[in-house]
């Protein structure tokens, strides 16, 4: 589901419908997918709810448990989005409280000729909140 800010989606879709909603594909190329979820399915490992309140509950998750050191889950717009004159902001909300399996999250944006620059990273979220 879409606000009026491009981009933006809090993933309140049916089953695997958000990468169609959210205007977000699957890199063909990576290790494992990002899935659709919400605390009942993700349990003790993940987060109880989303980080919006009322009836907001759903969030994209990766499940790193099964993985090997190196494996990625990538996914990507499938809109381009021009550069501005003036600040463009990327804005999300993670929740990666340590585990033995937690990774890094990483935010590239593709420049015109397709080259990956790095924007953002986190290897840990050292508090059990989004």
């Amino acid at each position: 589901y879409y606000t009026n800010i491009p981009g933006s989606c809090n993933f309140e879709t049916q089953d695997q419908e958000w990468t169609t909603v959210c205007g977000l594909t699957q890199d063909t190329t990576d290790d494992f997918d990002w899935d659709i979820s919400n605390s009942a399915v993700t349990g003790q490992t993940g987060p109880h709810t989303d980080h919006t309140p009322g009836k907001g509950h759903r969030f994209l998750y990766v499940n790193a448990s099964a993985q090997k050191e190196g494996n990625r889950a990538r996914i990507t717009t499938t809109k381009f989005f021009p550069a501005s004159l003036g600040v463009c902001r990327v804005r999300f909300w993670f929740w990666m409280f340590p585990s033995g399996q937690t990774g890094v999250l990483k935010v590239y944006t593709v420049e015109e000729h397709g080259m990956d620059i790095l924007m953002w990273s986190s290897s840990r979220n050292e508090e059990n909140k989004w």
